[in-house]
């Protein structure tokens, strides 16, 4: 509270650039915004509204079939009975036939509601009113506020008398909300879907949200007027405060409503008075700069000293096998090993020569060992026939 403004401004009705007073600002005004809370209650409250929809329990069963069971090369699916048609022999009720069932069949008794709990509920709607009452917020939501006086903005009761549409629209132009409303009229947009077809054929965004006291009329001006809403401040619902879960509704708030909303929901000292058992909630953190809080004086003075890393050793390696290790300790070792890389490759080079030239004097021509081992056997062969020619002299 020490960071919210200690009064508002309350402008007439009738003539809004006339301030008619001021009043305080509500403690409730100052709560901590919990977008979280908003989101989650939001998401239940709106499912409290669907009604039971489902298809009907024998659909797909319309048709006499049975399985054909195993042994004729064919799946279990159940078979239309009969002949003569196409449709004899054709499956039937399962969810891939014809003319079956859907899979997983909806049901009328699905868990359609869900139950809130009262104290969140009221988080939330103290989160919303919260973030109506900061510009940035509302005007990162979509809503044109740049010709209006100041947020929240409060108006005289004389507001809650108008019965008159026409008077309605020339009161909220003059407030600063004629690019709001033209906003909404220019958004007006026919749905995609089967929602044309369901008596919700356009969209449209929201407009200002008008929070009485007391209904003498207002309700009845400004209900035609598009995007346009009224809400009474002792039923104030989180649908229409955070439309689509978003905080930051642009409010219009009359004199009564406004001061009833201190008595609403008290301070944090008195509870809420109208709502039994109900506290404001408090914000986690009165500063939000936690570095700043870290790095103060009085933090630091009372933490421990930075713990310093231990001292390291890098694991030992083989100069023997490393060769960076090695030239680390010796420079001279690569140089050496260079030298007897140069010796060794001039030594292979003339190993290599001296085999060429071994190989081109005994192992070409005449002298080649498979020649000279081929002579070995024509010596012997000759020999033989010889000694044949001889004995047949004989």
């Amino acid at each position: 509270m020490a960071t919210a403004r200690p009064v508002v401004s309350v402008y007439q009705f009738d003539e809004p650039s006339e301030k008619k007073g001021s009043v305080p600002m509500p403690h409730v005004l100052a709560s901590p915004l919990r977008p979280d809370l908003v989101r989650y209650i939001h998401k239940n409250m709106a499912k409290n509204k669907r009604q039971a929809i489902s298809v009907k329990a024998e659909a797909g069963h319309d048709t006499a079939a049975e399985s054909w069971k195993t042994g004729r090369a064919v799946a279990r699916v159940p078979r239309v009975s009969g002949g003569g048609t196409h449709r004899a022999g054709q499956g039937a009720f399962g969810n891939m036939c014809r003319g079956g069932h859907m899979f997983s069949v909806t049901r009328t008794w699905r868990r359609w509601h869900r139950r809130i709990n009262v104290t969140q509920k009221r988080h939330a709607v103290v989160t919303a009113l919260a973030a109506s009452s900061l510009p940035p917020l509302v005007m990162a939501r979509g809503h044109r506020i740049a010709e209006v006086a100041e947020l929240p903005l409060v108006v005289s009761d004389g507001l809650e008398s108008v019965t008159k549409t026409k008077q309605a629209i020339d009161i909220l132009k003059k407030l600063g909300c004629e690019t709001e409303l033209k906003k909404v009229n220019d958004s007006k947009k026919i749905r995609a879907g089967k929602g044309k077809m369901r008596n919700r054929r356009y969209t449209m965004r929201r407009g200002p949200l008008v929070v009485y006291s007391e209904d003498n009329g207002i309700v009845r001006a400004m209900r035609n007027i598009p995007g346009v809403e009224t809400a009474c401040v002792t039923r104030l619902n989180l649908l229409k405060l955070a439309p689509g879960a978003n905080f930051g509704r642009f409010i219009i708030w009359t004199e009564g409503a406004f001061k009833k909303l201190g008595e609403i929901y008290g301070s944090l000292k008195s509870g809420a008075l109208m709502k039994k058992n109900y506290h404001l909630p408090r914000a986690q953190m009165e500063n939000a700069d936690l570095d700043r809080i870290i790095n103060s004086t009085e933090v630091q003075s009372a933490l421990k000293p930075k713990l310093e890393a231990p001292k390291t050793f890098p694991r030992k390696v083989n100069p023997l096998k490393s060769k960076p290790v090695m030239a680390a300790l010796n420079p001279f070792a690569a140089e050496k090993a260079s030298v007897d890389k140069a010796a060794a490759q001039k030594r292979k080079a003339e190993r290599v020569k001296a085999s060429k030239e071994h190989n081109k004097k005994h192992k070409k021509g005449d002298e080649t060992y498979y020649k000279t081992l081929m002579k070995a056997f024509e010596t012997k062969a000759e020999a033989a026939d010889a000694k044949e020619d001889a004995e047949d002299d004989e």
